[in-house]
C-alpha cells in the first residue's frame, strides 16, 4: 500500500521543515505498520521566492547520504536543514528525490515549476506523478498544518477497512470543527459547501476542503488533463469528476481544521469568484 502525500508550496519556509518530519514520521506509527502502508511525499513548489525549495533539497541531500550509508538518520531532520540553497541544482520544473528507505523513514521528492501556476495544476501534477511512479493512493494537504499530518493514519485505516475511491477530510460531518477562523470566514466557507452541494448534486459534506485520498485506481478513470480550475475549485471539481466521471465511490473522514499560526493565507476574491463559477460549469456539464 504505497502512498504518496502531496503538498503544494508557495513561500512556506516556516512550515516546510516541520511538515516534512511530520508527515514521514506517520511510517512508524502502528496503524500505518499493520495496514502494512508506507508514506513519501511530494512537494510541488510554485518558485518559493522565501527559500522554501532550497530547505526541501537539504532533506533530499539528506536522504542521499542515508541511502548512500554515510551515516545520516532520519527522526528531526528538520534540526539539520539549512536554508543556504547551495545544492548545486537549481532546475526548473524537474523532479528530485531518491526511492528506497530516506529521511525520517519515508522518501521524499521536488517538483519545481518557475512561477505560480495554481493549486489545480500543482495538485494535477502530483497525481499524475503517483500514477507513473505507480502509487496505490494519492493523499493531498496543506503545508501550514491547518491539516493535522497525524490524522494521515486515520485516513490510510479507513481507506484500508472501506477500499473506496475517495476519503474526504470533512470539516462539516457531524458539526463543524474549525479552530480560530473568523465568523466572516466561517460563513463563507459553510455556505459556499451548501451551495456547491445543492448545485452539483454531490452529497460530501465539504466539497471545498483540501484534505483527501484518492484511490490511483480511480485517478486513472478521470481526464486530469482536462481540470481546468486553478484555485480551490479545483477541490469541487476533484469531488465531482471523482463521482459522476469516475464513478467511484467515497467515504467522509472527520477531521479538526486549524488555521495556520506561521506564513500567510493563500484566499483571495478571485479565488473565491472562481469557485462560483466553477460550480455552475459542473452542473451543465461543461467540462472536458
Amino acid at each position: 500500500m504505497r502512498i504518496l502525500v502531496s503538498i503544494p508550496t508557495y513561500n512556506e519556509k516556516d512550515n516546510i521543515g516541520r511538515m516534512i518530519d511530520s508527515v514521514l514520521k506517520i511510517n512508524y506509527t502502528e496503524t500505518v505498520k499493520n495496514c502494512g502502508a508506507s508514506v513519501d511525499i511530494l512537494i510541488i513548489d510554485d518558485n518559493s521566492p522565501d527559500g522554501t525549495r532550497q530547505i526541501v533539497k537539504e532533506f533530499i541531500k539528506k536522504q542521499k547520504n542515508r541511502d548512500a550509508g554515510n551515516g545520516v538518520e532520519g527522526g528531526d531532520c528538520f534540526a539539520n536543514a539549512r536554508n543556504d540553497g547551495n545544492d548545486g541544482n537549481d532546475g526548473k520544473g524537474g523532479v528530485e528525490g531518491e526511492g528506497g528507505d530516506g529521511v525520517g523513514g519515508g522518501s521524499l521528492f521536488l517538483i519545481e515549476r518557475e512561477k505560480k501556476l495554481g493549486l489545480g495544476t500543482a495538485y494535477t501534477a502530483a497525481f499524475n506523478f503517483a500514477v507513473e511512479k505507480g502509487y496505490d493512493y494519492a493523499l493531498t494537504m496543506d503545508c501550514d498544518f491547518s491539516h493535522n499530518p497525524e490524522e494521515i493514519a486515520g485516513f490510510v485505516s479507513l481507506m484500508k477497512a472501506e477500499k473506496c475511491g475517495m476519503v474526504v477530510g470533512s470539516r462539516y460531518s457531524g458539526g463543524i470543527r474549525i479552530i480560530n477562523w473568523s465568523m466572516k470566514r466561517l460563513l463563507i466557507s459553510y455556505f459556499a459547501n451548501i451551495y456547491a452541494k445543492l448545485v452539483t448534486g454531490v452529497k460530501i459534506s465539504d466539497l471545498t476542503g483540501g484534505f483527501n485520498m484518492y484511490d490511483v485506481k480511480c485517478l486513472k478513470k478521470i481526464n486530469l488533463g482536462g481540470i481546468s480550475s486553478r484555485g480551490y475549485a479545483f477541490q469541487i471539481e476533484m469531488k465531482y469528476r471523482v463521482l459522476k466521471e469516475a464513478g467511484c465511490s467515497f467515504k467522509e473522514y472527520p477531521i479538526i481544521f486549524y488555521e495556520r499560526t506561521m506564513g500567510k493565507s493563500k484566499m483571495s476574491n478571485g479565488i473565491i469568484f472562481e469557485a462560483f463559477f466553477v460550480v455552475i460549469k459542473l452542473r451543465l456539464g461543461f467540462y472536458k
